[in-house]
């Protein structure tokens, strides 16, 4: 669960239940070798049900147990605050004033403007 994609593949699964391929096309950038040991592992600690259907060719669904769905929740929530403080941690992380030279001005304009909307008045 502490791995990239296991947080990605918790988070998606919130949606509801997905196919390996569906999964590996809303990740992105996963190799399938990954995204199996991945889910492999959210299977055995608890997170994820497996349901393979006898089909030709194979058909195999994922889904979140309750466990899972509790842990996604939260996670969740701090995938949303990542995504709202992005901007504030990109500029620490660069540095002070020089932050705007080393993102590049269009990145930089962009940042100014998120930090402004959330200031508040």
């Amino acid at each position: 669960m502490t791995s990239r994609w296991g947080v990605l593949v918790l988070v998606i699964l919130l949606g509801g239940m997905h196919r390996f391929s569906e999964l590996r096309r809303k990740i992105g950038g996963v190799s399938e070798k990954m995204l199996s040991q991945t889910l492999q592992g959210l299977e055995s600690d608890g997170l994820v049900n497996r349901k393979s259907l006898p089909v030709v060719p194979p058909h195999v669904e994922y889904s979140l147990t309750p466990l899972g769905r509790e842990a996604a929740e939260h996670l969740e929530v701090m995938v949303n605050w990542i995504e709202e403080k992005i901007p504030e941690i990109m500029a620490v992380r660069c540095g002070g004033v020089g932050w705007r030279v080393r993102l590049g001005t269009n990145r930089a304009r962009s940042v100014e403007k998120r930090l402004k909307k959330q200031k508040p008045a």
